[in-house]
């Protein structure tokens, strides 16, 4: 039973968490905001990012409110399932460490799987306007523009969506989750990903 809850609740964080991480990346990449995805983003986000940013400001232009949002929203869910899945209360470094963690796993996996929904749509719908599809695009697009400059077309098959789905998947495996989670005797520690 505690593993289902546990489940859930990681489940229903990381959704929440999600929709500020596309939001920041919406921004970050000047998307269409008139985009119903778009639309539902900024809807959902804006009752935690509207007064944040009355108390913090912009820095050279990025949305500092809706990452420290991302970071305490993942600190509290850090700490609710360290609590639940721990013998013990973890210490404020363990929790910081785990939060840190996780934020950069959610985003890793966001565009591991964005990536693959935009190669999915592109077999599928291409030649049609979407505006799921122009919000994938949108957002994928400039991560595979990186990958495009060391890996060509080949035969007119685009292969920057594999490299890139590799180059997540590997750094998805550097992230020293054991390391930050040594001091602290978990019941699941499968759980806290």
């Amino acid at each position: 039973m505690d593993n289902a809850l546990i489940f859930l609740f990681r489940t229903a964080s990381d959704m929440y968490t999600l929709t500020f991480i596309l939001r920041f990346i919406m921004q970050w990449i000047s998307a269409d905001a008139r985009n119903p995805l778009s639309q539902f983003v900024l809807k959902v986000t804006n009752p935690l990012v509207i007064p944040a940013r009355r108390v913090i400001p912009s820095i050279k232009g990025w949305d500092t409110a809706t990452i420290i949002v991302i970071f305490t929203l993942e600190l509290l869910a850090s700490i609710v399932l360290l609590n639940v899945s721990c013998i013990g209360t973890p210490d404020v470094m363990t929790s910081v460490g785990l939060a840190i963690l996780r934020s950069a796993y959610l985003v890793l996996n966001t565009y591991f799987f964005l990536t693959l929904a935009y190669v999915v749509l592109s077999w599928i719908g291409s030649g049609n306007y979407n505006p799921l599809a122009a919000m994938l695009a949108s957002v994928v697009e400039p991560v595979l523009r990186v990958f495009r400059k060391f890996v060509p077309a080949i035969a007119g098959i685009d292969l920057s969506p594999l490299f890139a789905i590799l180059a997540i998947q590997v750094l998805m495996r550097l992230l020293p989750f054991g390391y930050v989670l040594s001091n602290v005797v978990c019941t699941a520690p499968g759980q806290l990903l």
